[in-house]
């Protein structure tokens, strides 16, 4: 479900350098309750997609599954499109396909171990995780200063690196064993820790977040500096300053792909970011940049000026162009179906429009699809209830005939689409009487720009092969 007041800024070009890349962009915001899937429709065009979930953190994605860690539940996502299938324009349409219920852990990051283990950071009691079917969750490591698990988020564990499909480094705010400990060590309590051995291999980080093991190196984001650098010999090196509280890592060859955020306090706290950012006169941004980490310079960015203030997480889908995610808020869930021998996706039913159909104006792309695409699916079991949401799509209006005229037998339909979308829609109802049963045509609409193509003329068509004889009352197409 779209939200009218999102405001995206993004640099020139970047459509361009994603297509050119084939690179898509994931990422969430639970301060809003999103997922966004950022990618290119084509080398001049941007795709921006998104979803609303309950506290969306951690994402994870790997040979065409999403992880999605939420409030008090973990979603895998599983691609729904055969390699040259598309729908929508999209060449991946991710759909949710089972959950694990955990409880609200505070759930950071996410990923699946060389195993096929579904690991996540459980903030709250401080370690590593995995899912289970008779808890909540089973521990798989906690830091060595950590001596009892409690839901008390006493070290603000909050990321690992995988390395080779193990979990291999993590990251702490702090080292402390007390509840909430760590909040009193932002400045620079922070660790990182070798998991394998236990060690802590560098100290006196600010909030580190998101280690990753990139070209035999271990970078990773430290929050509180704004800084995005790589831990060599015990000491965290810089490479580029961002404007924002950063969080959310994901590199791809010779670019990171780093979230910013906008500091929480509006009071000194003290971090070396905001200092840095009060002496340069500047604000901290939210979104995210794409760094060239050869050179440390930005290649392209994204700013959300307002409405989204925060980013946790952040994936690069390679060789996706554009992704989409299924969500909860429409019936995409309900209709789009596959199953063993369908070919690919199967689209069970067409889309319920929620508002009238805009006007297609000069230049728009829908103008230039080809009539040869378009899908005519038979509808049954309608309703003067389940009507209403294809109400913009009837001529004349099913709404105004229901109030002088109730339904007097059985209703069908048959609806034409491109991709999914929804173009032309007609509704006949048997009517039976003392001499004969007859077939009324009761409405028939076709989208502005689809018309004089024959479409109406095909749905009649159907409409009767459906009926099994021809159709009464022809209504003329508006």
């Amino acid at each position: 479900m779209a939200n009218a007041n999102l405001d995206v800024k993004v640099s020139n070009g970047l459509s361009q350098w994603l297509y050119e890349h084939r690179l898509s962009i994931g990422f969430t915001t639970y301060q809003t309750n999103r997922l966004f899937m950022i990618g290119s429709k084509s080398a001049d065009r941007l795709a921006v997609q998104e979803r609303l979930f309950e506290r969306p953190m951690g994402l994870y994605w790997n040979n065409d599954k999403l992880i999605l860690a939420c409030r008090s539940q973990i979603w895998q996502f599983n691609n729904q499109l055969l390699e040259s299938e598309r729908y929508q324009g999209a060449d991946r349409l991710f759909s949710p396909k089972q959950s694990w219920v955990t409880g609200d852990h505070n759930t950071h990051e996410v990923a699946i171990d060389k195993h096929q283990r579904l690991l996540f950071v459980n903030s709250n009691f401080s370690c590593i995780a995995t899912v289970s079917q008779e808890y909540s969750f089973e521990p798989v490591w906690q830091p060595p200063f950590i001596s009892k698990l409690a839901s008390e988020d006493r070290c603000h564990l909050n990321c690992f690196a995988m390395v080779d499909g193990e979990p291999t480094y993590a990251t702490a705010c702090a080292t402390t064993d007390e509840a909430a400990g760590w909040r009193n060590h932002t400045i620079d309590g922070g660790v990182v820790i070798h998991i394998p051995s236990n060690d802590i291999i560098a100290t006196g980080l600010s909030m580190p977040h998101s280690p990753r093991w990139h070209q035999e190196r271990l970078w990773l984001l430290n929050s509180g500096s704004g800084e995005l650098g790589y831990v060599e010999q015990g000491r965290f090196r810089p490479v580029i300053f961002c404007p924002g509280f950063v969080r959310g890592l994901s590199l791809v060859g010779d670019y990171a792909f780093v979230g910013l955020s906008i500091l929480r306090s509006t009071r000194n706290t003290g971090l070396v970011l905001e200092k840095r950012l009060n002496a340069e006169n500047r604000t901290a941004q939210s979104g995210l940049m794409i760094i060239d980490l050869k050179t440390g310079n930005v290649v392209h960015w994204i700013h959300f000026p307002n409405t989204v203030e925060e980013l946790f997480d952040v994936v690069v889908l390679r060789d996706i162009r554009h992704p989409k995610v299924l969500g909860f808020q429409n019936d995409d869930i309900e209709r789009l179906i596959s199953f063993p021998g369908s070919n690919g996706l199967v689209i069970s039913k067409p889309t319920r429009p929620s508002v009238a159909i805009p006007a297609l104006v000069a230049g728009d792309a829908r103008k230039s699809r080809d009539a040869s695409n378009i899908r005519f699916q038979r509808v049954y079991h309608l309703t003067p209830e389940n009507l209403q949401v294809y109400e913009s799509m009837t001529y004349p209006s099913l709404r105004e005939r229901w109030k002088s005229q109730p339904q007097r037998g059985e209703m069908f339909g048959v609806s034409a689409d491109i991709g999914g979308e929804m173009i032309g829609f007609g509704v006949a109802e048997n009517v039976a009487s003392d001499c004969a049963e007859t077939v009324e045509l009761i409405s028939l609409f076709v989208v502005a720009d689809y018309r004089r193509r024959g479409i109406g003329n095909r749905i009649v068509s159907e409409l009767e092969k459906s009926a099994g004889h021809s159709i009464s009352n022809r209504i003329m197409n508006p």
